[in-house]
């Protein structure tokens, strides 16, 4: 993300109502002092103001020394008259991003129900057409229409080389993980390959980012993942209790299931660098290249999973795509732009003031438990279930809030 000086330059004065244009020089020096580096670095943890305070400072600033001299230079702390890009300046405002964040990852995968039938390497070609179409939306809106940074489409074609490779690389191996957490479901079940996937992913990304981007109290952040892992666990013992018979454990099962929990953690720390070098683009410009790197790779990979599926199934062809009910394709679409929502508010989460990669992505992998309300309150999927397997739910949602909210405080609670 670039820091846009005048963009905030021109907030502060809004703020305090000091619009006069022969006091930005001194609005100007001050933002340099106390606020410029954050804004440059999210992980950079400041040595002595916060947020409010470094704004009082800079009114302070100006109180003090009296209006500048108007010189020809301050005509460039104008604001721009071109949108730009928006980023939640508040942490209220970041927490809400990334619970909408753990809202739609958790809830995407209701369109896939509502596709009996429905083979999931076609079910993913619409899927792939909702992240492109997602990713165009909200940056032509939200990547459009902020103060900082630069707009969308300028973004997109100033990005540096290296963040656009890394951005791609991490949607390729996104992509190459969810299809195989698919399969891994289909053949160890979902008892096995959703948490040994997914608990892996939420230590291998959580760790890997905050030693990237180091933000927020590690007490809570890693006690609450802690809690969350557990939780996942919890919600497999459950979904594995309500089972008439319980699938055997296979051990390719189990190796896809850790390939693709290795693979899943990975893809956050790629996006995570991307927008951390010189010359990066912001979240919205990111959040492109990703979708446009697990599209390239959907080409070649799902090609070839219909080919030989992993599942034992047999193989599927296009024809079969088309043959489908047309209300089918819009939900894949739907699901693919749902999930894309999730994604991107994720990213811009993960470059607000002072959350961080490793608390954006931790709070976003509470997915699983919006999954498992969905699944207990809409789908009645443990209607006949016996009473240990709702108990062990009751713990999964007790632990998933409690892990939440420590994740959630992580950023705003020193370390002593």
């Amino acid at each position: 993300m670039r820091f846009d000086q005048a963009g905030l330059t021109v907030r502060v004065l809004r703020v305090y109502d000091l619009g006069e244009p022969n006091e930005w020089a001194a609005v100007n020096t001050c933002v340099l002092t106390y606020i410029e580096e954050p804004f440059r670095n999210p992980g950079h943890r400041r040595p002595s103001l916060p947020y409010k305070e470094a704004i009082i400072a800079l009114v302070a600033v100006i109180l003090a020394h009296g209006p500048a001299e108007s010189t020809g230079s301050s005509r460039l702390l104008l604001p721009a008259q071109e949108p730009l890009l928006y980023q939640p300046e508040t942490y209220a405002i970041a927490l809400f991003f990334m619970v909408v964040s753990m809202l739609c990852w958790g809830s995407w995968a209701n369109t896939v129900k509502l596709c009996p039938t429905y083979r999931f390497q076609l079910f993913y070609w619409d899927y792939v057409i909702g992240l492109l179409l997602g990713v165009f939306v909200w940056g032509l809106t939200l990547g459009s229409a902020g103060a900082i940074g630069q707009r969308f489409l300028a973004d997109v074609a100033s990005a540096g080389r290296v963040s656009v490779i890394d951005a791609i690389l991490g949607g390729i191996v996104f992509n190459i993980a969810n299809l195989l957490l698919v399969a891994a479901i289909e053949i160890a079940g979902l008892a096995v390959a959703f948490p040994v996937a997914i608990g892996l992913a939420l230590i291998v990304g959580a760790v890997s980012s905050y030693i990237l981007s180091p933000a927020g109290n590690p007490l809570l952040l890693f006690g609450g993942i802690a809690l969350v892992v557990v939780a996942i666990v919890c919600d497999a013992l459950a979904y594995r209790m309500r089972e008439q018979e319980h699938r055997a454990t296979s051990r390719r099962g189990l190796v896809i299931s850790l390939i693709s929990g290795v693979l899943m953690g990975s893809f956050y720390p790629l996006v995570s660098h991307a927008m951390s070098l010189p010359h990066a683009p912001g979240p919205y410009a990111t959040s492109f290249y990703f979708v446009v790197g697990a599209a390239l790779c959907a080409l070649l990979f799902n090609a070839m999973l219909m080919r030989k599926p992993l599942d034992g199934k047999p193989p599927v062809g296009m024809a079969v795509y088309f043959q489908a009910p047309f209300r089918w394709h819009v939900w894949g679409i739907v699901g693919g732009g749902i999930w894309c929502t999730g994604t991107v508010f994720n990213f811009v989460a993960s470059r607000a003031h002072i959350v961080g990669p490793a608390v954006s992505y931790s709070i976003g992998q509470g997915a699983t438990m919006i999954s498992a309300a969905w699944g207990v309150f809409i789908w009645k999927e443990f209607a006949g279930a016996p009473q240990r397997s709702k108990k062990l739910l009751t713990l999964m949602f007790v632990l998933f809030i409690v892990g939440l909210c420590a994740i959630a405080f992580a950023p705003i609670v020193r370390t002593f």
